[in-house]
């Protein structure tokens, strides 16, 4: 006899439900922040660039970080301003709680270059995708933590010039999304839009993992987050 879905059964439905709406409203938090340093960043935008300009976006970066957030700014598209080709506006809390400035070679000639043009965070925006999740990855070049980097592309007069971003540590997720999943009484778990689990209430699908669409499971879209729960039938 074939098992009822989450959603024959209310007294399932009601706390996957409400696990959607806690994930919803926690990472639809971090996209508005990121909404907010895109139209900042894109006010600055109509006479040339410099890095000093982009330095007016520090209050706000620095207001922004703590919570789920963990690194935010923006990364300039190669060729954007006039004294840097390459540049990141990109603060980091730390455990002192005094924002950090990250700092990589952009030297394209240095054999330690970094050319953030190839990750997914950044080619999801300039390739026309509105939000874009990233990960679950180990951020080695960063911060050595398992993350998430959200980001928005950033626009002027019709032109992309680069990508707000923020990293999610996946430990401070779990925080937020834990006690919601912990009420689904069967096995649940968030995965990104590549299939891969962010936080789990089970066991056998640890963070990191991938679902391939298996039988014996719904998946419930978060919303137009490119995530989504899935929840065992």
């Amino acid at each position: 006899m074939p098992q009822p879905t989450t959603h024959d059964t209310p007294a399932a439905t009601t706390p996957v439900v409400r696990a959607v709406a806690r994930i919803r409203e926690s990472l639809e938090g971090v996209f508005a922040v990121l909404e907010d340093v895109r139209d900042r960043t894109a006010a600055l935008a109509g006479t040339p660039l410099a890095k000093e300009d982009l330095a007016a976006l520090r209050p706000a970066l620095f207001r922004h970080l703590g919570g789920l957030i963990a690194g935010i700014g923006f990364i300039a598209a190669p060729g954007l301003l006039a004294d840097a080709p390459w540049y990141l506006e990109w603060w980091q809390d730390d455990r002192a709680g005094a924002p950090v400035q990250l700092l990589r070679d952009l030297d394209p000639a240095s054999s330690a270059f970094y050319d953030y043009t190839h990750w997914d965070w950044y080619a999801g925006p300039w390739q026309g995708a509105e939000r874009t999740i990233c990960g679950p990855y180990v951020d080695y070049l960063c911060t050595d933590e398992y993350s998430l980097t959200l980001s928005v592309p950033v626009t002027a007069g019709g032109a992309f010039i680069g990508v707000a971003a923020a990293d999610v540590f996946v430990r401070r997720f779990e925080q937020a999304a834990g006690p919601v999943l912990r009420d689904i009484p069967v096995p649940a778990f968030v995965i990104s839009a590549a299939g891969r689990v962010i936080a789990s209430n089970t066991a056998k699908w640890i963070g990191g993992s991938v679902f391939r669409g298996e039988a014996g499971f719904t998946v419930h879209p978060c919303g137009d987050l490119p995530l989504s729960l899935v929840a065992a039938q």
